[in-house]
Parts: structure tokens; C-alpha cells; sequence
């Protein structure tokens, strides 16, 4: 058989989402990412950004990255475990880890790698990863990598974790890794009762952060810090491409436990570093959220402001602490159609369909940035109901 005879099917819903008018991806900006952008000749209200701090426009960010380009030039050509360090990387590495409160960051050229680059050095062959059934697909396709034995329990079941954790020999080394704010649902793992369980079996923690860190906690570092349990995880992995306003990603850790990754991790030895604009723009953006904490008041509050005003409206969403913000449509196809008819109207936001979510759980997400407005709010939210109200008996 062909070997690209497999692709038709796939192929054949591509193309037909693309004659009907209803294809949802690729839509191509003509401005950098803020809280409006211009796409297809017009002004659109931007949320379905994860721009959560406002800092891809800011003008400190932007002059750190043009000053090095000025000085080390576009690219590293090498990675970092060879001739692709540079004393800025070292320098970043430094600063998170400090933030953060671990002993020791190292730094991947993304936030999809670092996950790859981590668990596949930290679990092997004999050891059981145990996660959340709603876990990023880096963490799946990391888990594959690592050959160790995967558990999925239902999302934040902690009566199934611990069914899964009972079920393994105390022998075996055991990870268990969840994101900490859920990137389609926005809801937050159940950390106080992880902790417990991870000291019950003997198990290490992981948190995926990348839709937490600048997000949740006083000071924006995650979501250890909002439930008060920065000393109880393992490790931290979060990235740069969100409320850092760049591109990368980092583990945060014990300094044995990064050496050792440093040491090991196929991900990491094999792929070229963080280009010096992108390292410069992060620890800019670092430093204006150690300086600037309103920002994260600033960002839930607007959330709020946003989810009560859909609500007010009587739109079904899913409620969740976080400035990801998910309405229903059920459908897949109605997701297409209300983001086509929502980007017509001024607004953007993603679709969000199976397998990505549940059959018949087709949902629009929208998220939301700490430089929105409520005046851009209100247009927005009066725009979903008028598509929602329109499509409502849609069959």
C-alpha cells in the first residue's frame, strides 16, 4: 500500500472545512501580538492570545531583543552542551531559578521540547509515569520517549491517582506529572491533594506551568505558589512563548536533578539554544513581572470582568480561576462556523474540537491579557452572544 494513501481521510475534512468557508487555522496576522491586531485588512479584539501579561509589545522587551541581535548576532549555530552557550543564557538561568525559588534552571529552545527533554531523561524503562488524562500531548509524546510505563487517571480524580499509584510495586520509581492550569479548560490541578499522595507512594512531582507561571501566585510564579506549595514539587517546566513574551522553555529544580538532565537529555544535547533576541526578551519580561506585580492583579481582574459579563449574558462557559475562559458550542463544525462569524464581527478565538476535548464538548477558547480594556470587552462579549444567539438552533 502507498504509504501516503492514509493521509485522504484527514485530507478530505481539510479540504471540505476549506470550501465551505470554515476553516479555522493559519489565519495570518499583519501586526505583533496584542490585545488588537490586524488580520485580513481589519482591527480585531484579540483573545485567543496567550499573551497573558501584555509584555510582546512592551518597549523594554522589544529593545532587549534588538540589543542582542546588535551583539551576538541571530542564532547560537550550535547547542548549548557544545560551542551554543552564551553568558546570557547563563545569566537567564540564573534570574528564573532565583524567581522561582529552585535551586537551578536549565533552559530548551521550547516549551514542547522541555517536556521531551525532561521526562524522557528522568524516567526509563522501568519506572511508571502516572498522569492526568488532560495532560498536554508534549507530556504524552514524552512519556512515549521515556519507554516508561504510562497511567493515565481521570482529570483531577484524585481517588483514581491514588488507585493508580496503589496499583504500582513500591520498587519502581514513580513520576507524576499534570499541567498546573489546564491549557484548553483553564481549570488548575488539585495540588494540595497530589502533594499528599505523592508522599503517601513515594512519588516525585512534575508540573507543567506553562499556562501558570506569570499567571497564578502573588508574584506570578505558578501555580505551587498559589496553593502556598513551591517546596513540595519536584520540578517545574514552563516556557517562555506566554507570559514571557518570547520563545523557550525551562525546568526549574534540585541543581542534581537539572546537572543530570543537562547530561543526558537527547532533546537538549542535539538541538541548538535560544537565539540571543529570544533569551534577552525573556529575562525583560522577567524583569518587568518582578517589578510590576499589578500586572497579575490586573490580568484576573479583567478575567473576571469578562467571565461575569458573559455570564450576565447568559452564555454557557466553563468557569475556572484563570484568564482561559472556554464556551460551549458542542459541535464541532458550530466551532468553525462561530469563529469565522466571531472574526467577521472584530474577534478572534480558537476552536477547540475532538480529540482535543470530548465527543459532543466542542468549545471556543478565549483568553485574556492583563492590557485588555473592559471597553474591548464588552464589544467582545456582546459579539459572542449575537454569534451564539445566531447559530443556536444550528443543526
Amino acid at each position: 500500500m502507498d504509504l501516503f494513501k492514509k493521509f485522504k481521510p484527514t485530507l478530505d475534512i481539510i479540504n471540505a472545512a476549506k470550501e465551505q468557508g470554515i476553516y479555522p487555522y493559519f489565519h495570518a496576522l499583519a501586526t505583533g501580538q496584542d490585545t488588537e491586531v490586524h488580520m485580513y485588512n481589519r482591527k480585531v479584539i484579540m483573545i485567543g492570545s496567550n499573551n497573558y501579561l501584555g509584555l510582546t509589545s512592551h518597549p523594554e522587551v522589544i529593545a532587549a531583543g534588538v540589543a542582542a541581535i546588535k551583539k551576538y548576532g541571530s542564532g547560537c549555530s550550535g547547542s548549548r552542551f557544545l560551542n551554543g552557550t552564551l553568558d546570557i543564557h547563563l545569566a537567564l538561568e540564573t534570574e528564573l531559578a532565583d524567581f522561582l525559588k529552585k535551586e537551578a534552571v536549565m533552559t530548551f529552545s521550547t516549551g514542547f521540547q522541555s517536556n521531551l527533554g525532561i521526562i524522557s531523561a528522568v524516567a526509563g524503562r522501568n519506572d511508571y509515569i502516572v498522569g492526568d488524562k488532560e495532560n498536554h500531548a508534549s507530556i504524552y509524546d514524552a512519556c512515549r520517549l521515556s519507554y516508561a510505563k504510562l497511567l493515565r487517571y481521570e482529570h483531577n480524580d484524585m481517588e483514581d491517582l491514588e488507585r493508580k499509584l496503589a496499583s504500582i510495586d513500591a520498587d519502581k520509581g514513580i513520576l507524576i506529572v499534570t499541567d498546573g492550569v489546564f491549557s484548553m479548560t483553564g481549570d488548575i490541578c488539585n495540588l494540595p491533594e497530589i502533594v499528599r499522595l505523592a508522599k503517601k507512594y513515594g512519588a516525585r512531582i512534575m508540573i507543567d506551568d506553562a499556562h501558570g507561571m506569570g499567571v497564578m501566585g502573588k508574584h506570578g510564579r505558578g501555580t505551587a505558589e498559589y496553593f502556598g506549595l513551591e517546596d513540595d514539587v519536584d520540578i517545574y517546566m514552563g516556557t517562555f512563548s506566554k507570559s514571557l513574551a518570547s520563545l523557550g522553555g525551562y525546568m526549574a529544580a534540585e541543581c542534581d536533578v537539572v546537572e543530570y538532565v543537562k547530561h543526558v537529555s537527547r532533546p537538549f544535547i542535539f538541538s541548538a539554544s535560544i537565539t540571543p533576541a529570544s533569551v534577552e526578551s525573556a529575562r525583560a519580561a522577567l524583569r518587568i513581572i518582578r517589578r510590576e506585580p499589578e500586572r497579575i492583579k490586573a490580568l484576573h481582574d479583567i478575567s473576571q470582568y469578562m467571565r461575569q459579563g458573559l455570564k450576565n449574558l447568559g452564555i454557557d462557559i466553563i468557569e475556572s480561576q484563570t484568564p482561559i475562559i472556554p464556551i460551549y458550542t458542542y459541535q464541532d463544525e458550530k466551532a468553525f462556523i462561530a469563529c469565522k462569524m466571531l472574526l467577521e464581527h472584530g474577534v478572534y478565538v480558537n476552536p477547540v474540537i475532538s480529540p482535543a476535548t470530548p465527543p459532543g464538548q466542542s468549545m471556543l477558547r478565549t483568553s485574556y491579557t492583563a492590557t485588555h480594556t473592559k471597553e474591548q470587552m464588552d464589544f467582545a462579549m456582546l459579539a459572542i452572544k449575537e454569534v451564539l444567539d445566531i447559530l443556536k438552533n444550528y443543526e
